[in-house]
């Protein structure tokens, strides 16, 4: 008998990056798989996969609660006329509404992942605590289905949100990312040549780019022979986007080279001698598992997700959030030690080997949806 399964994801680039093996497999296991999304560019992709897409109109940029209505009864169309089986929600907005609307429109089992908790879980102050309280009773009310799991990817969001919530543990499951495929990402030798020390995220604040690029300026000030450089673009719809301006300054100034944003990660990855995630708070960033599995040593910040991400002083080095010239002191050292970024880079390869392959990831999911079925 077919079995029906529903991704609900913000936009259909993260999908395709974050979560599509997941429903390949499914495919191959005999499941339909539809997915609502925003679209950007990627409608032909997704069909071509033999994904079924419904277009949703959800405005990440936007919080008001005419954009969150118009997702909701969008999402119950969908819900009701395609009637899965189970339904996968990716991301907070679609966590938030996909879970409210699921319990109304009776879907039988749901999956909630919970891939990094925002800039509320990130603001200090009492008027920030307010806001986690009441996320956390939005929270408490999306994820209150009978027939659910929550997956985190790291500890520190599991402790939060589940206080927050009210989960019980038998609601709840650790899945350490969204994997990496080691026969795509494979390990290579560090190059020749000006060591490249490489950032690859999307361009926003919270993703530390202002701290790599002051932690870059400090060392060629101090005469360090390295290349700074910086993969990705910014996110309009993203309240904490770079502008293009700034960019391009930086640029200028010759601190940073801009690559843009590129399809070709493993070639890039395997270009760098050193990657870099100086991020406030992550879920579990995809791109230092991906650095792992080239043999990439890691810099990146001792917050929930990255801290997750390595093996601290094995794979990669803890540094300060929101302080560049410690950034600057970890990265100075790396570039002038080859040798130990090489035995990092081995130990990360392993690391990936046992803890980050993609099968392992697809092979958990594909479980959770078979057992919350079996339970419907």
């Amino acid at each position: 008998m077919s079995r029906t399964l529903m991704f609900v994801v913000n936009v259909d680039w993260f999908f395709l990056s974050h979560r599509l093996p997941i429903a390949l497999e499914a495919l191959r296991q005999g499941y339909q798989v539809h997915i609502a999304t925003g679209l950007t560019d990627k409608l032909d992709e997704l069909q071509r996969h033999g994904l079924v897409v419904h277009p949703l109109a959800l405005d990440r940029s936007s919080a008001g609660l005419a954009n969150a209505w118009r997702t909701m009864v969008e999402l119950w169309r969908v819900f009701r006329a395609v009637r899965p089986d189970v339904v996968h929600l990716v991301t907070i907005k679609p966590v938030l509404l996909g879970g409210l609307v699921a319990r109304l429109a009776g879907v039988p089992a749901v999956v909630a992942a919970v891939s990094g908790l925002g800039f509320v879980f990130m603001a200090r102050g009492a008027k920030a605590a307010v806001r986690r309280w009441l996320v956390g009773g939005l929270y408490g009310v999306a994820l209150g289905h009978h027939n659910l799991k929550v997956v985190f990817q790291n500890p520190d969001d599991r402790a939060s949100l589940a206080k927050l919530a009210h989960l019980p543990d038998s609601k709840v499951e650790m899945i350490r990312g969204s994997g990496v495929d080691l026969t795509q990402y494979g390990h290579t030798p560090l190059p020749l040549g000006v060591p490249v020390v490489l950032l690859a995220a999307r361009l926003l604040a919270d993703k530390g780019v202002s701290e790599f690029v002051q932690a870059a300026r400090l060392l060629k000030q101090k005469g360090v022979s390295a290349r700074f450089c910086l993969v990705g673009s910014i996110d309009p719809a993203n309240p904490a986007s770079l502008a293009d301006a700034e960019l391009t300054q930086w640029a200028n100034e010759g601190v940073v080279e801009l690559w843009g944003q590129r399809s070709d990660m493993p070639e890039v990855l395997s270009s760098a001698h050193l990657v870099v995630l100086p991020s406030y708070r992550e879920g579990l960033p995809k791109v230092l598992l991906e650095a792992a599995a080239c043999g990439r040593a890691v810099v990146t910040t001792d917050v929930p997700g990255c801290r997750d991400a390595i093996d601290p002083g094995v794979t990669g080095v803890l540094v300060p959030v929101r302080n560049a010239a410690a950034l600057a002191d970890a990265l100075k050292g790396l570039i002038n030690d080859p040798a130990r970024c090489q035995v990092m880079g081995n130990a990360g390869r392993a690391l990936a080997e046992s803890a980050f392959d993609v099968r392992q990831v697809v092979a958990a999911h594909l479980r959770i949806y078979q057992e919350l079925i079996d339970k419907s």
